[in-house]
């Protein structure tokens, strides 16, 4: 794991700021393109889509969302009170059949403090023909002194009314609007492409070309996070601008010994 500085870091937020905000200002909502896709349009808010299971596959090579399975990200995640948390996303060998039919890759999400988990999710997502990555769901649990404290969160697509919704288009183009998942009352989270010839720089590495979502939470209207995303990288920096001031940068990009983020939920060492 590289040493993380956040100076550089501390140092763009400004200016990350007001990229995003100049790009917000340029969109119009009755502008907006298409999706790319000729088969999918992109979701929104709560209408259903009929969709084939024929037409997904567990293999996700989106540039900007690969989950080639074994790959493993780590983050460190910094609060508003400087407290430092450790963010491990692995896409798992795992799939998983869900209720609506299509099979998804599982991607397990671990939150540590101090070594201790506080946060443990099982996440599903599946590439449609086109290149869309859909999120099916999510397995989540918080916990207090290693016991599971609440499951808050937890969907299933197919399962008490819970659809699926988008987490990175095939071409993402700005002013590109869509939800990324949809179960009434526990989970609503929507998305927008502000850009895609950004400037980021982390702990891991400094890149130009990054597409820039800004990411919206209903449920918590005062709710608002940025996210950059490298091609053949991923998820690069999250910053939330409104409810709160963390931020989540990658450190580093590994392959995960063999077995795992395939424990069960709440395994305290996920990423030995």
């Amino acid at each position: 794991m590289r040493t993380v500085s956040f100076s550089p870091l501390l140092k763009s937020v400004a200016a990350l700021t007001a990229v995003a905000v100049l790009a917000a200002c340029g969109d119009s909502g009755d502008d907006r393109p298409a999706a790319s896709s000729s088969t999918f349009d992109l979701p929104q808010g709560s209408e259903p889509m009929e969709l084939d299971p024929a037409d997904f596959s567990a293999d996700i090579t989106n540039p900007y969302f690969p989950m080639e399975p074994g790959r493993r990200w780590t983050y460190e995640e910094v609060e508003p009170d400087g407290t430092v948390q450790e963010v491990v996303v692995i896409a798992t060998h795992d799939t998983k059949r869900l209720a609506n039919g299509i099979t998804a890759r599982v991607v397990r999400d671990t939150v540590t403090l101090d070594g201790e988990i506080i946060e443990d999710t099982l996440d599903w997502y599946a590439q449609d023909v086109d290149g869309n990555v859909w999120y099916l769901g999510e397995d989540t649990a918080e916990f207090e002194n290693g016991e599971v404290v609440t499951k808050e969160g937890s969907w299933e697509a197919g399962v008490d009314g819970a659809i699926p919704g988008v987490i990175m288009p095939a071409n993402p183009q700005a002013g590109m609007a869509y939800r990324q998942e949809y179960y009434e009352g526990h989970a609503e989270d929507r998305a927008e492409v502000l850009g895609t010839d950004e400037m980021v720089e982390t702990a891991y590495g400094q890149f130009d070309g990054a597409v820039l979502t800004k990411d919206l939470v209903p449920l918590e209207p005062d709710v608002q996070e940025y996210k950059l995303y490298v091609a053949d990288v991923g998820m690069v920096l999250a910053l939330k601008v409104s409810g709160g001031s963390g931020r989540e940068e990658l450190v580093s990009v590994d392959e995960a010994p063999e077995g795992a983020g395939t424990g069960p939920l709440g395994d305290p060492d996920p990423s030995p």
